[in-house]
């Protein structure tokens, strides 16, 4: 997993409430292997018509480069516990995903996929919506420090935001579920060698093996 220390880029805002996890990628989309990437089926349904041409006044269709951080409102992916929601967002290069709530299957599947989540009340999002402005204009870059945990740009006064210790460390060292088991190792290996001497006959045909 690609390490999180700091993030630059342009922001989008997505005001709306209940953006669940078949909006973020449709269940249709599901079929793509990882490599394959879901970033361009992001909010596909709400980004382009039936016949494929795009929704011209809908905020991520307004972008001229894709933005690292995305403002929406409260419940963020709520539904199925679809973890490609989160690919699909990575995958378009969003890093950040600020809301007034998030569900929280959703919340733990970003962590283990390198997307920060940030909760805010209202007063920080609306800041920030009027920051980055409704997509028209010429992006308005911010950067998003996870050592120093705060959002700051040029005219607009740093947002200090809360962060579990835990998620992180791993953000910040860009460690996986895997990569954060193998940090002890050694001493796993270890444990299991002492245990296993102790207890052999857990290890399943070990005493015929041994006389063979």
């Amino acid at each position: 997993m690609q390490p999180f220390t700091t993030v630059s880029g342009a922001g989008v805002v997505l005001a709306r409430d209940n953006i669940d996890t078949d909006q973020l990628i449709p269940a249709r989309f599901m079929k793509r292997t990882r490599s394959e990437g879901y970033g361009d089926q992001l909010l596909h349904d709400l980004r382009f018509r039936e016949d494929g041409a795009p929704v011209p006044d809908f905020p991520l269709n307004r972008m001229a480069e894709r933005p690292v951080l995305m403002v929406a409102g409260e419940n963020f992916g709520c539904g199925s516990s679809r973890e490609a929601a989160v690919y699909a967002l990575v995958d378009h290069g969003i890093r950040v995903v600020v809301a007034g709530s998030f569900a929280d299957i959703f919340r733990g599947n970003a962590a283990k996929n390198g997307l920060l989540t940030i909760a805010f009340g209202e007063r920080e999002r609306q800041r920030l919506a009027a920051f980055i402005g409704g997509g028209g204009e010429p992006a308005r870059r911010l950067t998003v420090d996870l050592e120093a945990q705060d959002i700051r740009a040029d005219g607009l006064e740093a947002i200090g935001f809360d962060v579990d210790p835990g998620v992180k460390r791993r953000l910040l060292l860009g460690l996986d579920e895997l990569s954060e088991t193998l940090e002890d190792e050694l001493q796993i290996v270890d444990f299991e060698a002492r245990y296993l001497a102790g207890a052999p006959w857990v290890v399943p045909n070990a005493g015929s093996a041994k006389a063979g």
